[in-house]
């Protein structure tokens, strides 16, 4: 074999530096990224905790008055909703609205129906849901309070446009999520707030007589793995470092 191509050992001792360098500064990368991920989910923990936190205060705080028409600019999810309100109106008879709802009792609706109130906006009121069965029954246009009423409940940001492959057909009158904005346009309503109330309990069966919309079932829940997350995070990070050493490690041992 010709001397040039022969490989001494200083030449395979210097490739297996070099190949151990560029490993470790993918490992340093991977280990820089794996603890940052884990940092960010730690937070991410933390701002979940505090937000669940002040989403049950909102919904065990004694309900204050529903935000006016001044106020509804200013209006966020995250400071606003889950907001126990009372507001006091009229409802506005012959624009109910059947949303498809899936809940504990069982597949049916959720009955909108604007609320006019005394400061000359429109409140859509999520009165309770409707069976599938009272749907067909027609109970989503009875029981309806007449004359002033009020009710109290959470205040819930809008929902436009429906949801991933169940879209809204305003044309065809069917509503897959609580879309204020799409609801006005369809009804010919001005003056619409941009949120919408899912009504207490109490609220739902108040004032009137017979069957009525079930209300009270809001589900408020978040899920809450980012402390699952940053672990993962933190001891993939901890196997990249410790199979960085070990492999230093077994480099100088294997000289």
């Amino acid at each position: 074999m010709p001397a040039h191509m022969q490989t001494t050992p200083e030449k395979k001792q210097k490739k297996r530096t070099l190949a151990l360098v560029f490993i470790t500064l993918i490992a340093c990368c991977l280990f820089l990224l794996f603890l940052s991920l884990g940092i960010w989910q730690a937070e991410r923990l933390s701002w979940k905790k505090d937000l669940i936190a002040r989403v049950d205060a909102r919904i065990t705080a004694q309900a204050v008055p529903a935000p006016t028409p001044q106020d509804w600019p200013a209006i966020s999810a995250e400071k606003d909703e889950y907001r126990h309100i009372f507001v006091e109106g009229s409802y506005i008879k012959g624009k109910e609205i059947a949303v498809k709802a899936l809940t504990v009792l069982g597949s049916g609706y959720w009955q909108l129906v604007p609320l006019q109130t005394k400061d000359n906006g429109v409140i859509y009121i999520n009165r309770g849901f409707v069976s599938d069965e009272d749907y067909k029954a027609g109970l989503l246009n009875q029981n309806i309070p007449a004359g002033e009423t009020s009710l109290s409940g959470l205040l819930r940001i809008s929902e436009p446009d429906g949801f991933f492959l169940r879209p809204n057909e305003p044309e065809k009158d069917l509503w897959n999520s609580r879309d204020v904005a799409a609801f006005a346009t369809k009804q010919g309503l001005n003056h619409v707030a941009p949120y919408f109330i899912d009504a207490d309990k109490a609220a739902s069966s108040a004032q009137t007589s017979g069957k009525q919309p079930v209300g009270g079932l809001t589900v408020v829940s978040f899920p809450n793995n980012h402390l699952s997350y940053a672990i993962t995070w933190f001891v993939l990070a901890l196997m990249v470092l410790g199979g960085t050493l070990f492999t230093w490690f077994y480099k100088d041992r294997a000289k």
